[in-house]
C-alpha cells in the first residue's frame, strides 16, 4: 500500500466528493459533453506538444485538428505532432472500452502511434541507447536495463493498491524516470497518466505549459528522491479544474 502524506489525502478526499457528484449526474447531456470533449482534446494537445517545444498556437492547433489544414511558416513536424497527439487519445478511449489492463505492448503501441511519419524507425522501439534530459537533474537508466525496467513497471502499477490519482501518477513519474523511447517520452507519460485516470472514471489531467517549471521540478522531486508528494498535489489540482470545467457546463445545460 502506498504511504500518503496527509496533503495528498486531503485533495483526493475533494476529488473523490467531486466524482461522486458528477456520478450522481449522469447521464450527462449529450451535446454538453461533445462540447467539452472537444475542448479537453484541443488544450491536451495544444498543451502536451507547447510544454516539448511546439510552436503552433492553441487556434493554430484548433485548425489542425479541425481541418487538417497546414500553417504557414510552421514544420511539417509540428503539424504531425498534433494530428497524432489526436489519434492517440482517440486510442486510449479504444483500450478503454476493450477494458485492457495497462502493458508493455499498450505503451509501445501508443508510442509508435505519437512518432508516426516523424521517426518511425524509434516509434514504439525501447531506446538502444543512452540518453540525458535537458534540464533534468537525474540521468535515465542505461539502456540495457529498460526492458526489465519497463517490465517491472508494468507488473508494479497493475499491482499497486492505491488511488487511481495516486497510481497515473506514479506511472508517469517512473516512466519519465526509466526515459525508455528516444524522443516522445513526456507525451507519452501524460497519455498514460490520464489513461489510468480515465479507465477508473476520473477527468483527465492536462498539464498547462505555463507552470512547466513547477512540474519538471514535481518531476524531478519524485525520480531523484522517490518523494511524490509535490507530483501528486499536482496532477490533483489539473484533475480539479477539469472537474470544474464539468461542473460549469453543466449548470449552464
Amino acid at each position: 500500500m502506498f504511504e500518503l502524506s496527509r496533503d495528498v489525502q486531503l485533495f483526493l478526499d475533494i476529488l473523490n466528493q467531486k466524482k461522486e457528484k458528477l456520478d450522481s449526474l449522469r447521464p450527462l447531456p449529450e451535446n454538453s459533453i461533445k462540447s467539452l470533449k472537444e475542448k479537453l482534446i484541443l488544450d491536451w494537445t495544444y498543451h502536451s506538444n507547447a510544454i516539448e517545444g511546439n510552436t503552433l498556437t492553441i487556434y493554430e492547433t484548433k485548425v489542425v485538428l479541425e481541418n487538417g489544414i497546414t500553417v504557414a511558416g510552421k514544420t511539417l513536424k509540428e503539424h504531425l505532432e498534433v494530428i497524432n497527439h489526436k489519434e492517440a487519445i482517440l486510442y486510449l478511449e479504444e483500450l478503454i472500452k476493450n477494458s485492457t489492463s495497462l502493458s508493455e505492448w499498450e505503451i509501445k503501441s501508443l508510442h509508435k502511434l505519437i512518432l508516426k511519419g516523424i521517426d518511425d524507425k524509434n516509434a514504439g522501439v525501447y531506446r538502444k541507447e543512452n540518453v540525458y534530459i535537458s534540464g533534468a537533474s537525474f540521468t535515465p537508466p542505461d539502456y540495457t536495463q529498460v526492458p526489465y525496467m519497463m517490465s517491472q513497471l508494468v507488473e508494479r502499477i497493475n499491482n499497486l493498491e492505491a488511488h487511481p490519482v495516486v497510481k497515473a501518477s506514479i506511472l508517469h513519474a517512473d516512466f519519465v524516470k526509466i526515459h525508455p523511447f528516444v524522443d516522445g517520452n513526456g507525451r507519452t507519460a501524460r497519455l498514460l497518466m490520464n489513461l489510468e485516470l480515465m479507465r477508473n472514471g476520473y477527468p483527465i489531467a492536462i498539464i498547462p505549459k505555463e507552470i512547466r517549471a513547477y512540474y519538471y521540478q514535481a518531476l524531478d522531486k519524485a525520480c531523484i528522491e522517490d518523494a511524490y508528494d509535490d507530483f501528486i498535489i499536482l496532477v490533483c489540482e489539473r484533475i480539479n479544474k477539469t472537474f470544474d470545467l464539468y461542473f460549469g457546463l453543466l449548470s449552464k445545460a
